[in-house]
């Protein structure tokens, strides 16, 4: 069995309501592949479980399969019995978990609900007649961030107010995702994290005693490895029709970021853009961005890929299909690929120094107490030009501030950036001081930047000490 790694929090969380008596409920859900199903495995190891994965059938055939399944768990000897309606088989778990404790998980519950519109009503009254006076901890689950959200968790759900906890599954931070290629240096950790955008599955495929480019070759740029056609897979199980979501996301990888922008390129109607980017949205493969300190301007908004691996996948291997199935997905890979990953990997750095940043508030290592980050772009009015700062970590509370560059590049970072940084000083609300400049370097410091850290109140932060190598 493959090491678990990870998810500490989630299972101490879990494992406090299984060990509080009575009726419990969790509500967990996350995008595919985040390792959902993997997290209740463990969980589950050495306790009396009725495990069950819906599947994308009828409701007829998920009472089966789930009637077969709590059959073998609960009373293998009367093997054979047959469930006639969901209200039939509940009543029978319900009996079971009177005093026993037993957990009822239904793994991607989203394909039984939607086969039967009043299975979710069905579940509230057995939860408040009969399971609530018993010992069942029960674990709804399910990809469908949207269905799970607006039809189990919100006011007009009739399981509102049953859930004990919920989970909302994230995908692994960059430190979390480096623990599955232990053996790689810090610049391929990163990598490995930005093309997997910490997801668990993809990380789990990545073999570090093999080289980071052969990772990359067998995994992306050969039509038999497994993410070649992954973003493809991922788009037709959450969508009917994929061509306009497909296309959405190629100009967002391109670097359109405006709704009016995405719709030229596409040639579609803003108004299917902006639909179909909601949408996108709420799988985690979107995200809508906003200037830091200027949430509330309207025109200060543009979307991204919150998933880094479909930009990767998008900018590196969709333009190259016909290459790839050629079989010359090697050397597409050394030519055009390898060359391109630093400046594929620049976003990646940000989202990382982002919540670096955030972590050495926390640990008390900067002069504030950071509790929010972001970039902010802009006009700088001196200038008359556009620009930006890559990180802004904020202390709302005491109204401090701290500006932050990221550069993954193979040259070392400088007098000069720093400089250009702490010009841009004034250009976030005027209401927040700033205190402290983080420079973070892939490639490391001049001697200036190393020795004028303490006088200039900033910091210099390498790939090492990210990575908790160095202080």
């Amino acid at each position: 069995m493959c090491e678990f790694i990870g998810r500490k929090r989630e299972l101490d969380a879990m494992n406090a309501l299984y060990n509080r008596p009575g009726f419990q409920m969790t509500i967990m859900y996350g995008r595919r592949r985040v390792g959902k199903s993997t997290l209740l495995q463990r969980f589950v190891n050495g306790k009396k479980t009725i495990y069950y994965t819906a599947v994308l059938s009828s409701s007829q055939r998920n009472l089966e399969l789930l009637g077969n399944r709590v059959i073998e768990v609960l009373a293998p000897d009367m093997k054979g019995l047959v469930f006639q309606s969901y209200e039939q088989l509940f009543s029978f778990i319900g009996e079971r978990c009177r005093d026993e404790r037993i957990v009822f998980i239904i793994d991607e519950f989203p394909y039984m609900a939607e086969a039967d519109k009043s299975l979710v009503s069905v579940l509230q009254k057995y939860i408040d007649t009969e399971w609530l006076h018993g010992n069942m901890y029960l674990f709804l689950c399910g990809s469908s961030v949207s269905f799970m959200e607006d039809e189990v968790l919100s006011e007009k759900s009739p399981l509102f107010g049953r859930r004990t906890s919920q989970i909302a599954l994230k995908p692994f931070d960059f430190l979390e995702a480096s623990q599955f290629v232990p053996h790689y240096a810090p610049e391929e950790k990163a990598i490995v994290y930005g093309v997997t955008g910490g997801i668990a599955k993809y990380l789990s495929l990545f073999n570090d005693k093999k080289s980071l480019d052969e990772n990359l070759q067998e995994l992306f740029f050969s039509n038999f490895g497994y993410m070649y056609e992954e973003p493809t897979n991922i788009l037709t199980q959450e969508f009917r029709s994929i061509s306009s979501y497909s296309a959405i996301i190629e100009a967002v990888a391109a670097g359109r970021t405006k709704l009016n922008e995405i719709a030229d390129l596409t040639k579609l109607e803003t108004s299917t853009v902006s639909h179909a980017a909601s949408n996108l949205i709420d799988t985690g493969i979107l995200k809508k961005e906003y200037a830091i300190t200027d949430e509330g301007n309207k025109k200060k908004v543009r979307y991204a890929l919150a998933d880094h691996m479909f930009r990767f996948w998008y900018q590196f291997v969709a333009p190259h299909i016909d290459i790839i199935e050629m079989g010359a997905g090697q050397v597409h890979y050394e030519r055009i690929v390898k060359p391109r990953i630093p400046d594929f990997m620049g976003e990646v750095f940000e989202d990382m120094c982002r919540y670096y940043t955030l972590l050495l508030g926390v640990r008390g290592e900067l002069p504030c107490l950071v509790s929010k980050t972001g970039r902010w772009w802009g006009t700088n009015p001196t200038k008359k030009e556009e620009t930006d700062i890559d990180v802004v970590g904020l202390d709302i509370i005491n109204k401090e501030a701290v500006l932050g560059e990221c550069k993954f590049r193979n040259e070392v970072l400088d007098k000069k950036i720093f400089e250009q940084l702490k010009e841009r000083h004034g250009l976030i609300d005027h209401r927040y001081r700033v205190v402290k400049y983080l420079l973070f370097s892939k490639s490391g410091f001049s001697d200036w930047i190393l020795e004028q850290q303490e006088h200039e109140a900033m910091m210099a932060i390498d790939l090492e000490r990210m990575y908790g190598l160095t202080n």
